[in-house]
């Protein structure tokens, strides 16, 4: 029997239920939840091991032993879920006056500007827009995280389409589309922004490169076997060319948008975790990580709000929907933010968030009052509605 640890408030017992049975039928290693309603804790449970990989015998790691259990701290890589919480940048950014949301990347970032894509606007990048989800020449894992080589080959490439006609999910490259743009327009990394601006005033264990000191945090992400489930909503749906299908065409965009760095980088590499990604390597507790998702609808613990009402609306309003030229199937996407649909389920039709590659979720629904996070080390396959962490919305309160 899992030994789930944590709390839930009256009304939130079903989260625990459909916690606990991650573990006993949807085959969850390691794995937090927590929620916050109208800015306070409802939910903050964890359970399993620390490491994806527990329970095998790999020897002496830094890391730890890998049945180690995991602990009311423990950190996770949370894979594309980054997206999200990057998106909050350019539009803080925008907020406070300091980035124009319909002026031409170029106008911050001059050499952009080359092969085609002067009229990239910034509200391209955010709603995947730009036609920049491949590279002619994929990146080494060593070049994705060097500052430099990522930012210089998408200032080079053309756009894969028309910039503004028409939308494909940047899986890889909004890492160096974003942080670019934020460089040049504060002069400090993402990841030091978020730090300064988001992170310590919420006191968030979140990160976008994650400190040397706190490398111990993070568990191990290991890939595991999805249950048989029964047919739903999201990437598992079929279309008439199912993503596996792309998958397997090395000259499509959905095979190229995901291989803008070969070989794939090792996720539980310190290197890559202490490297600012804002596609991929954020790292967070799920307390942390819906905490901050309630900081952008209401106070928390006496902060502010993030967001002032004009730019939640930015958020979650659609910018982009219909076939995903990179994940095939249909889907719904605002300013850095998925949007609830049949592709990625969220809470409600006002929900905004973003899934990660093979579980993680986060998410805020403000008619609600709900944030959600799930974080989990078993990587399942499967790019949205991963079934552990729909089970676990399906148990909220109905808004």
């Amino acid at each position: 029997m899992v030994d789930v640890q944590g709390t839930v408030e009256d009304g939130f017992e079903p989260v625990r239920d459909a916690f606990t049975a991650n573990f006993t039928r949807r085959g969850e290693r390691g794995a937090a939840v927590a929620v916050y309603r109208h800015g306070r804790k409802v939910v903050d449970l964890w359970a399993g091991t620390k490491h994806g990989d527990g329970g095998d015998d790999l020897g002496p790691r830094d890391a730890g032993r890998p049945d180690t259990p995991w602990q009311a701290d423990t950190a996770q890589v949370i894979r594309s879920a980054t997206k999200g919480i990057a998106a909050l940048v350019p539009l803080l950014l925008h907020q406070r006056g300091l980035l124009d949301l319909d002026a031409p990347v170029g106008t911050y970032w001059p050499e952009f500007k080359a092969a085609g894509k002067d009229r990239v606007l910034v509200r391209h990048l955010l709603s995947h827009r730009a036609g920049l989800p491949v590279l002619d020449t994929p990146l080494t894992p060593a070049q994705a995280i060097d500052g430099v080589s990522g930012p210089a080959a998408l200032a080079a490439q053309a756009p894969a389409w028309t910039p503004g006609t028409d939308h494909g999910y940047h899986a890889q490259t909004y890492s160096w589309l974003l942080a670019e743009l934020v460089l040049r327009v504060t002069g400090r990394t993402i990841g030091d922004w978020i730090a300064e601006e988001i992170a310590t005033p919420l006191d968030l264990d979140l990160w976008l490169g994650l400190p040397q000191d706190q490398q111990s945090r993070a568990g191990r992400l290991s890939a595991v076997e999805t249950p048989p489930q029964p047919a739903s909503g999201g990437l598992r749906v079929r279309p008439k060319r199912s993503v596996a299908d792309a998958y397997g065409d090395p000259e499509s965009l959905t095979s190229r948008a995901f291989g803008a760095i070969t070989p794939p980088p090792d996720e539980n590499a310190p290197a890559y975790r202490a490297a600012p990604l804002p596609a991929s390597a954020g790292i967070a507790t799920a307390r942390s990580l819906a905490r901050c998702y309630a900081a952008l609808t209401g106070p928390v613990d006496g902060h502010p709000r993030l967001f002032a009402p004009a730019t939640l609306t930015l958020a979650r309003t659609e910018e982009s929907a219909g076939p995903d030229r990179t994940l095939v199937v249909n889907t719904r996407f605002g300013l850095g933010f998925m949007l609830h649909s049949a592709a990625s389920p969220l809470l409600a039709p006002g929900s905004f968030g973003h899934p990660g590659r093979g579980g993680a979720l986060a998410f805020a629904d403000p008619e609600s009052g709900l944030a959600f996070a799930y974080i989990t080390n078993g990587m399942q396959r499967g790019i949205t509605a991963d079934p552990r962490a729909q089970s676990l919305v399906k148990s909220l309160p109905t808004p």
